[in-house]
């Protein structure tokens, strides 16, 4: 019998019952399909909003309909599992993660399972220029429950440097690896693009990458880097110690010269270029393309040494003694 026949044979029997019968009997018909609505197919009123669920490769369909029923997020497993039956054509539950920002009905929920639409919207996150690995990690916060901090720094040894600054947007079930990958990738883009700029300057990429970490940290305007990369490339090629303070940040942490001792300027670290002539062993930053012009395009000057004063502005000298008065008269 088709919906039509049935509404019609209804529709005759209500005619012939009492006005008072007819009223109770929908009355009791539309109790029945509200309760079976708000029992089976309606949201949960426990609905957890702003979760992420997921659902492992190979776990059945029963599995998933109980653990969803388990955690409020639907009423009824027999529902559930009869709409992702008909929606994915009986290919049961999609393995993934799936985002729940609000309350949605069995069938809404059914539908995505079925059809593997995860709802995640991806978070955006800005790496600033200069940021090392360790300063990176804690920008992953609670959003990105997959990310894991230990792994993170533990691969941000090897590509420190490396992990170019930018804005990206992730996935909030993103990776430590995933991250590094992409940040990797995102540099080899980018110097790619500079490519005969690099082979032009007569350093290696390493080495390159190496200064302009430091000039991330040692100066703030275009000119100033590609001044300061002119003094660091003379003292290098001269065999003078760079007598950097920035590389501090990775012999004892300290990052800034008011905090150095003469103790400090002493320590046995190929980091303190105090100590040891030539560039570190290894980026102390994650430079961006400025940085990394600034490092291949150096400007020629007759200076031999610089500070920046508590307005960071730099102020150059060619001998000690002038860099001495300099310290004397700006940094006091």
């Amino acid at each position: 019998m088709e919906m039509r026949e049935v509404f019609t044979v209804l529709t005759n029997y209500l005619i012939r019952l009492s006005p008072r019968k007819a009223f109770l009997l929908v009355l009791v018909l539309c109790t029945v399909v509200f309760s079976f609505y708000f029992r089976t197919i309606a949201p949960s009123t426990n609905f957890p909003e702003g979760i992420l669920y997921e659902i492992p490769r190979g776990k059945s369909l029963s599995s998933v309909a109980t653990d969803l029923y388990e955690r409020h997020i639907i009423q009824s497993p027999f529902m559930f599992k009869g709409f992702v039956t008909i929606f994915g054509f009986g290919r049961g539950a999609v393995a993934g993660d799936y985002g729940f920002d609000s309350r949605g009905s069995v069938v809404s929920i059914a539908y995505r399972i079925a059809r593997g639409s995860y709802g995640l919207s991806r978070v955006r996150i800005t790496i600033p220029e200069g940021f090392s690995s360790i300063q990176i990690a804690p920008l992953f916060d609670s959003r990105f429950y997959r990310f894991d901090t230990k792994l993170f720094l533990e691969l941000g040894k090897k590509y420190e440097g490396y992990l170019f600054p930018d804005t990206y947007y992730f996935l909030p079930n993103v990776t430590s690896e995933e991250v590094i990958d992409t940040m990797t990738k995102n540099y080899k883009s980018k110097v790619a693009d500079i490519a005969d700029s690099v082979r032009s300057s007569g350093h290696s990429i390493r080495d390159i990458v190496i200064m302009a970490s430091i000039l991330e940290k040692e100066a703030r305007t275009e000119e100033s880097r590609r001044i300061i990369a002119g003094i660091l490339w003379k003292r290098i090629a001269e065999k003078m110690p760079l007598q950097v303070d920035a590389t501090f940040s990775f012999v004892n942490g300290k990052t800034k010269s008011s905090e150095l001792s003469l103790e400090d300027l002493k320590i046995d670290s190929p980091y303190n270029t105090y100590v040891y002539r030539g560039l570190p062993p290894g980026p102390i930053s994650n430079p961006g393309i400025n940085s990394i012009l600034a490092s291949v395009t150096p400007i020629e000057t007759k200076y031999y040494f610089y500070l920046s004063d508590k307005e960071g502005i730099m102020h150059y000298a060619v001998t000690h003694d002038e860099h001495v008065a300099n310290k004397a008269k700006y940094l006091r």
